[in-house]
C-alpha cells in the first residue's frame, strides 16, 4: 500500500513515521517495506558500481601499458601484457618485506593489505592458467583501436568485447597464426 502523500520511488519522510503511532499498524508496515524496497535498491546499485570501477580500473591499466606503436595486438603480446599485469603489486609487496625485515617487531604491519594483494594475484593467476582472464579483446583490431582511443570515462565501458584469455588458448592462437 502506497501512501498518497509520496511517490513510488522516494524515501518516506521522517515526519510520516513519526505520525505511525503503532508499531504493527498498516501504515508502519507500508513505510517499513518502503524502505526496505528502497535500501535493496541503493545496495544493488553500490555493487554494480563497484563492479564497473573495478572493471573501469582493469581496462585503464591495459590500456596505459598498450605500446603506443602497436597496430594490431598479436597473442605473444597479450600474453606478455597479462603476465605484466599480475605483477602488478610486485613492488608493493616488496615494500612490505622490506618493512616487516626492519626491526623485531612480532605483529606484521599492513598485513591486511597484504593478504588482500596476495589472494587476488593468487585468484588471478589461477584463472589465467585456468578458465581464462577477463580483459578487453585485444586481437580484435577494432577493439584493440577503441581502447587505444579510450579516454577513461566509465560510460563507454559497455561499448567493449570483454573476452576471457587463458595461457592454452592464447598459446593455440599463436600456432594458427604461424
Amino acid at each position: 500500500m502506497i501512501l498518497k502523500s509520496q511517490s513510488l520511488f522516494k524515501m518516506p519522510k521522517v515526519s510520516d513515521i513519526e505520525k505511525c503511532k503503532h508499531p504493527n499498524s498498516r501504515k508502519t508496515k507500508a513505510l517499513a517495506k518502503q524502505i526496505k524496497k528502497q535500501k535493496s535498491r541503493d545496495k544493488s546499485k553500490l555493487a554494480g558500481n563497484i563492479k564497473l570501477n573495478l572493471l573501469g580500473e582493469k581496462m585503464l591499466w591495459f590500456k596505459e601499458h598498450l605500446n603506443p606503436n602497436w597496430v594490431v595486438c598479436m597473442p605473444e603480446d597479450v600474453t606478455t601484457l597479462i603476465e605484466k599485469y599480475l605483477c602488478r603489486f610486485d613492488d608493493e609487496l616488496e615494500q612490505i618485506k622490506i618493512k616487516h625485515s626492519i626491526g623485531n617487531r612480532k605483529n606484521r604491519q599492513h598485513a591486511n593489505r597484504e593478504d588482500i594483494i596476495k589472494l587476488t594475484v593468487k585468484g588471478e593467476h589461477e584463472q589465467f592458467v585456468g578458465c581464462g582472464l577477463e580483459i578487453p579483446d585485444l586481437l580484435d583490431a577494432r577493439q584493440f583501436n577503441m581502447l587505444k582511443e579510450w579516454n577513461g570515462e566509465l560510460r563507454f565501458l559497455q561499448n567493449f568485447k570483454i573476452k576471457r584469455y587463458s595461457r592454452k588458448n592464447l598459446e593455440e592462437e599463436r600456432k594458427k597464426l604461424q
